[in-house]
């Protein structure tokens, strides 16, 4: 064999491992990318989830804590009325008839309600919306996180011209993160008043 065969063949070999090489690169760089993107979208998919909890979740909440709410009213109302007979009776008649309704009313208060839980209903309703509030924020916290890590990847020059030409038309554009809206930046107005 001539010097220059050999000289052929190891120059077409090297430029073979150059290509080789270079599609296993291309090829490593694309199945990243998809698996960044993967991960954003999955991110994205938690916070849909957290929104659907909330949604599912803080309506039969709210709905419990009214009942409750509405079922002590009756018998705070019911004792009230009893007491004021108490205080309103001219007669000892009065005064009798009143103490038996304030009893009675006391009595199914407490066998049909041994516990007043208003105030606990609605501390628990704090407590799950604070939570649920939470996890909304840390899904969004964690989409964010997964759209920098994707961003990087794809922005990086060598990695870009790679997804052209190994993407084969599929998009992996800079994505943005969560942003809150406008409206957002204010602070909530807080308001007890009955209207």
């Amino acid at each position: 064999m001539s010097k220059g065969l050999i000289t052929a063949l190891i120059v077409i070999g090297g430029l073979v491992l150059i290509v080789l090489m270079f599609v296993g690169w291309g090829s490593g760089v694309y199945d990243n990318a998809v698996g960044a993107q993967e991960e954003v979208n999955e991110k994205w998919s938690n916070v849909q989830a957290a929104y659907q909890r909330r949604a599912d979740l803080i309506p039969s909440l709210v709905e419990t804590v009214k009942g409750a709410a509405e079922n002590e009213r009756g018998i705070l109302t019911a004792v009230t009325q009893a007491r004021a007979g108490i205080v309103n009776a001219k007669t000892p008649e009065d005064l009798e008839v009143a103490g038996r309704q304030i009893n009675t009313a006391i009595n199914l208060a407490f066998e049909a309600y041994p516990q007043i839980k208003s105030t606990e209903n609605f501390q628990d309703l704090q407590a799950q919306l604070e939570g649920t509030e939470n996890r909304i924020n840390v899904a969004r916290q964690n989409y964010n996180e997964s759209i920098k890590g994707y961003n990087t990847f794809v922005r990086g020059f060598f990695r870009r011209t790679a997804l052209n030409i190994f993407g084969d038309g599929e998009d992996f554009s800079v994505r943005k993160g969560f942003e809150a809206s406008a409206e957002a930046q204010n602070a909530p107005k807080v308001d007890f008043s009955k209207k």
